[in-house]
């Protein structure tokens, strides 16, 4: 940490824009700080559905731009994490009572050329969505739809019998929270300083500069930068105003999307996607190999962005609208965990939750140093949003290089899209007193990288402490060394979800243990 230094970028926030942006800037030869007021990844992105997808709904809304831009970047970033994101076939059951989510400009076209349908999804609707899906964005990797008789796929097993037919099509899973971390260490290995538990409390223009304050733990530092750039998230209004004081046009509709998990729901590898009685849509995920994720609700979100908890309300919403597709009803009893997290929407006037855009506005204020504010953007498109971020804020800066993040992998993502399975069973060939599942979990989170994670361990001894559910010694000094992890939130909850296996108590001694080994407050 060095606040005597002089920043060419200063990030506020560390979710994914800002550490995507950071990555970026430092990538290109700048000198960047970024500064976050809690963990990384602490608020709305470890709080996502966890895709990166083009937005099958949007279509609905003509948002065509930002579906084929979302589509395209789908498997850009496929490429460069193939540890942390993979393909996934998405089944998508059909019934003639499917109706659409409001007043859509699909269904207002619908309801004036053919009133008869009162507002149904016609199937060959459905097929022209799908095959705009399969078309838009240039699929390289990922199959293209099929047809499915749910009366003799295993996916059907699962569903109501009155679904008899589906249609299937590829997005890809993504580890949200690992997405960021990787993000800011990447920045950080290219020059970045990444400071967490970090609140910045004031920004001022000094001349040509800003004279950032930031509060870390009991001191204070200023930190100087000739360009701040505000990816604030929930608190983006916040900062402009309130800290930077400078007005601006732009605002942002908080939006919490809700997720339950529950035990695992189907045996099988693909998800559900579910249209509701109420034209609404949500997802059914193999989660963590032995649980099922499903979300997530839309509800305008007027309370504290910071603690956003999924209530009873939503909790009972999602279990009623998965047991009207599953055979077994999902009941609140099934439910072992429940997360909730703000999305920062731009705001577009849109008349509700679910219709507001997914887009992302840049907002750049120059009348002195520059600011650059960052409203909207949804985690498929972060690369490209921090690329064009970085295009409006280099003409008052020199960079060595332009864009340069198109195909460069995160760490521990350089090998092929697929091969996660090879890299397992070499896993099982060098350390033998692991199970397949840690194997397994270790490859998906490390990549090429979990050897070094476990470095010369010969007996599960060798890896220090077992603080429970797999979790040793030294993958929690690894995380960080090199993960800027410091409390036990940090890794069960983020780095990792290994918080669905562990106990209470086993947490509480992981917290100790790290701040014991320094981690800080």
């Amino acid at each position: 940490m060095d606040s005597d230094r002089l920043y060419d970028v200063f990030v506020i926030g560390g979710g994914i824009n800002g550490c995507g942006i950071a990555r970026d800037a430092a990538g290109r030869g700048l000198t960047v700080a970024l500064a976050e007021m809690g963990d990384l990844a602490s608020a709305t992105s470890s709080a996502s559905t966890k895709l990166f997808h083009g937005g099958l709904r949007y279509l609905e809304y003509f948002e065509f731009s930002l579906v084929r831009k979302a589509l395209a970047e789908r498997e850009v970033l496929l490429r460069a994490m193939p540890h942390i994101s993979w393909p996934m076939r998405f089944v998508l059951p059909y019934h003639p009572d499917m109706r659409f989510e409001g007043e859509t400009p699909t269904s207002r076209l619908l309801d004036r050329f053919m009133p008869w349908m009162k507002g149904r999804r016609p199937a060959w609707l459905i097929r022209l969505g799908l095959f705009l899906y399969d078309n838009l964005g240039g699929r390289k990797i990922l199959p293209g739809t099929a047809t499915l008789d749910l009366t003799q796929d295993p996916a059907g097993a699962p569903l109501d019998p009155k679904f008899r037919h589906a249609y299937e099509y590829s997005d890809c899973w993504v580890e949200d929270a690992r997405l960021v971390a990787l993000n800011a260490r990447d920045a950080a290995e290219r020059g970045a300083t990444i400071l967490t538990r970090a609140r910045v409390t004031a920004a001022v223009r000094s001349g040509d500069l800003w004279q950032v304050t930031v509060a870390i733990g009991a001191t204070t530092q200023i930190f100087r930068a000739k360009v701040l750039v505000n990816a604030g998230g929930p608190w983006v209004e916040q900062v402009v105003r309130g800290i930077a004081h400078v007005d601006t046009k732009e605002s942002i509709r908080l939006v919490r999307g809700s997720h339950i998990v529950t035990r695992r729901l189907f045996d099988h590898g693909k998800c559900y996607f579910f249209q509701g009685h109420d034209g609404r849509i949500i997802f059914a995920i193999p989660y963590e190999e032995d649980f099922t994720l499903i979300g997530t609700t839309d509800m305008d979100h007027h309370g504290d962005p910071a603690n956003p908890t999924c209530t009873e309300a939503e909790e009972d919403y999602l279990c009623t609208f998965a047991s009207q597709y599953f055979r077994r009803p999902v009941a609140r009893k099934d439910v072992v965990w429940t997360y909730s997290g703000v999305r920062p929407l731009h705001e577009d006037g849109a008349k509700s939750a679910q219709a507001a855009t997914r887009d992302y506005v840049l907002s750049l204020d120059s009348e002195g140093p520059p600011i650059l504010s960052v409203f909207g953007g949804k985690i498929t498109t972060y690369r490209k949003l921090a690329e064009a971020a970085l295009d409006r804020i280099t003409p008052f800066l020199a960079p060595e290089r332009g864009g340069w993040t198109a195909g460069v992998p995160l760490a521990g993502g350089d090998f092929p899209v697929g091969d996660a399975p090879r890299l397992t069973r070499e896993m099982k060939l060098r350390y033998p007193f692991l199970d397949d599942y840690r194997c397994r979990r270790l490859v998906r989170a490390y990549g090429t990288e979990a050897p070094a994670v476990l470095g010369p361990a010969r007996s599960p001894e060798d890896l220090g402490r077992s603080f429970g559910a797999g979790l040793t010694e030294r993958e929690v000094a690894w995380l960080m060394r090199h993960e800027f992890a410091r409390r036990a939130e940090d890794v069960v909850w983020r780095r990792s979800k290994l918080g669905l296996r562990m106990e209470a108590g086993e947490i509480a001694e992981l917290d100790l243990w790290m701040q014991a080994q320094g981690a800080g407050p």
